[in-house]
């Protein structure tokens, strides 16, 4: 899929919307898109899940971090299902196989805008509904059969009940699968989020949609775009105090608003909560992720 440059937050505004017109279906005479967006603020613009960015074998590192998350967190309960749990864990900062998107490109693109005004931002956008039509046929049945667009955990779980069973689901031809996580807190809501799984858990994303390219787009996003970007959002109240309720979220809107062009991004030491914004640094060659450690 060829990347496109824009020249300004215009020609932006209508390639989305011409992209998330197409991917649409027509329900009671309105039509719903079914691309899910995620935004990158700086290169290397990798979609790479926290997990494989970790060094030594990455599944059998999975299970540790899994198994110790759920026994020190046991009071949380997210739900009764493995899937709960990642999302739970990835929500605060767990290395897991998941990677974070959005139905709104606005959440998209205030993540790809939030810091770092001299790089250059990256806008993905994926067709999940045509996606999930390349899914093994026991997840595609349990999808068929709620007439739903994305799964919810429980549904997943249906297929897939455990991780080693989405591998073996994934062994002879690997399998992207996008859900939505529980509603653990008011951010999850705000942002309209929506998680997605890599049956092989080595590899970046990009690597499967380079098979299918029609089912994905990208928009590079340069600087002097990016800072005309992040004023309309700002004008249009698409900042971090509305899409992290609460004082951290707060904190994190005052911290930019009285410091423009200096700040250097959301700082995840103060609140990981919000995984779509982490950054590797420029020189980081396994890809993007946290600045000290989504």
């Amino acid at each position: 899929m060829a990347i496109r440059t824009v020249s300004s937050w215009r020609e932006l505004d209508d390639s989305i919307s011409e992209v998330s017109g197409l991917r649409g279906h027509r329900a009671g005479g309105r039509s719903h898109s079914t691309v899910v967006f995620r935004g990158r603020a700086r290169p290397p613009h990798v979609l790479l899940a926290g997990l494989a960015r970790l060094t030594g074998d990455c599944p059998a590192v999975e299970r540790h971090l899994i198994r110790n998350f759920r026994k020190y967190a046991h009071r949380q309960a997210p739900g009764p299902t493995l899937w709960d749990w990642l999302a739970l864990g990835q929500h605060h900062g767990l290395p897991t196989r998941l990677l974070d998107w959005t139905f709104s490109p606005l959440v998209a693109l205030h993540f790809a805008t939030v810091g770092w005004p001299e790089e250059a931002a990256m806008l993905v956008g994926v067709d999940c509904a045509a996606v999930h039509q390349e899914l093994p046929a026991p997840l595609r049945d349990v999808l068929d059969g709620e007439g739903a667009l994305l799964f919810t955990t429980e549904m997943l779980a249906r297929a897939a009940p455990d991780l080693d069973t989405l591998d073996e689901l994934g062994a002879d031809d690997p399998f992207l699968v996008f859900f939505e996580p529980p509603s653990l807190d008011e951010r999850i809501i705000t942002q309209s989020s929506v998680l997605s799984a890599l049956s092989d858990v080595t590899r970046p994303v990009e690597d499967w949609l380079d098979r299918h390219p029609d089912l994905w787009w990208a928009w590079r996003v340069p600087p002097e775009v990016k800072a005309e970007v992040r004023e309309w959002l700002d004008q249009a109240g698409i900042t971090e105090r509305a899409l992290m309720p609460g004082l951290d979220g707060l904190a994190a809107w005052l911290r930019r608003y009285y410091s423009p062009g200096a700040a250097s991004g959301w700082d995840e030491d103060a609140c990981a909560s919000t995984r779509m914004v982490d950054q590797a640094p420029p020189d980081d060659p396994a890809g993007p992720g946290r600045d000290d450690a989504r």
